[in-house]
């Protein structure tokens, strides 16, 4: 299952010639999945129902996202919505720009430029550690691709790291930039999420299954979660989802080793760690969005990636991941390494 939110139509027929172009045979099942930021969590939540189920023993999850060619306003085409969209006022707001989303949720809780500024600069420095110290390269895999330079000419590259880390942010920097969405705003191209194009994927398989073929078993899914919120203030949702997921499993915020909570946009991100308390030593360790980009349906697997792979440097047992989901809701999800 492979979550994918800009590709064309459902993009079933993109996931099944991928999965073709991966090697697997016709006997192979495969089904795309759209929760918007969500879509790599869910799908790993919908595989993980799956297996519950018994209706199967392994499946992959994850998802993939091309940003550079893909625009998150052409899925929405107002002369072709019904004229009752435009009376409902939630209806109407779920076409709102995500940018503008950011806004509001900056004037109405108060998230000042400053604070913004600072947690970009936070993900940023903290990528820079971690790239620098090689914790990354377990959780990527090297390929080569051919890229164009604005002459035009080709050229083959290995992609093996992570190329939107700047470790020389700083406050002072950050400032200077212009609003992005609105005249007088607060969120800049600085403290929101980079265009960026990734995949990223989990195996999933039953116990007993993963012990026959020799797999490693790096964990548990313990708890999954979605909560609803207004559309116009969407970046809000991981506060709502966390403590929704939290309450499923019978765990509180102190029970939880690492929080790698998205920023999609500083000022949702802010908003969520004060309003939950979340410890910001032990927010997003490695980097967030800000740093290492949110290519919409990947992002969910590959956080999952991320918190077992730093669980498991630190020694560390529990962590979550979550994520707001454009149109108004949030998704988390709670794990456990073993």
């Amino acid at each position: 299952m492979i979550g994918n939110v800009l590709a064309s139509g459902s993009g079933c027929s993109n996931v099944r010639m991928a999965m073709f172009l991966a090697g697997y045979p016709e006997t192979t099942c495969i089904q795309s999945i759209n929760r918007m930021c969500s879509s790599g969590l869910q799908a790993v939540a919908t595989i993980a129902n799956s297996i519950a189920s018994g209706e199967i023993k392994v499946g992959i999850a994850g998802g993939f996202e091309s940003m550079s060619n893909g625009n998150m306003m052409d899925a929405i085409k107002p002369d072709l919505l019904s004229e009752a969209v435009f009376e409902c006022p939630n209806a109407q707001a779920c076409m709102m720009p995500m940018g503008i989303t950011s806004e509001n949720v900056a004037e109405k809780y108060g998230i000042s430029r400053q604070q913004q500024d600072q947690l970009a600069v936070d993900s940023h420095k903290k990528a820079a550690i971690a790239q620098k110290n090689g914790w990354f390269k377990g959780e990527i895999t090297p390929y080569k691709t051919t890229v164009k330079d604005k002459e035009g000419n080709a050229k083959e590259v290995l992609v093996d790291r992570d190329d939107g880390i700047r470790e020389t942010t700083t406050l002072e920097g950050l400032g200077k930039l212009k609003p992005a969405f609105k005249k007088g705003g607060s969120t800049t191209a600085g403290n929101s999420s980079q265009v960026t194009d990734g995949a990223s994927c989990v195996l999933l398989a039953r116990r007993d299954v993963a012990n026959a073929m020799g797999c490693k078993i790096y964990g548990r899914i313990v708890s999954f979660a979605t909560a609803g919120v207004p559309p116009e203030v969407m970046g809000i949702g991981p506060a709502f989802a966390i403590p929704a997921a939290l309450k499923k499993c019978g765990m509180t915020l102190n029970d939880i080793d690492i929080f790698e909570i998205n920023e999609a946009f500083a000022s949702q991100a802010t908003y969520c760690v004060d309003k939950l308390g979340v410890p910001r030593e032990k927010l997003n360790p490695r980097g967030g969005a800000m740093a290492l980009g949110h290519p919409l349906g990947m992002t969910g697997s590959r956080m999952i990636v991320t918190l077992f792979s730093e669980l498991e440097r630190t020694n560390k047992k529990r962590g979550l991941v979550s994520m707001c989901i454009g149109t108004g809701m949030g998704a988390c999800g709670v794990f456990e390494r073993e």
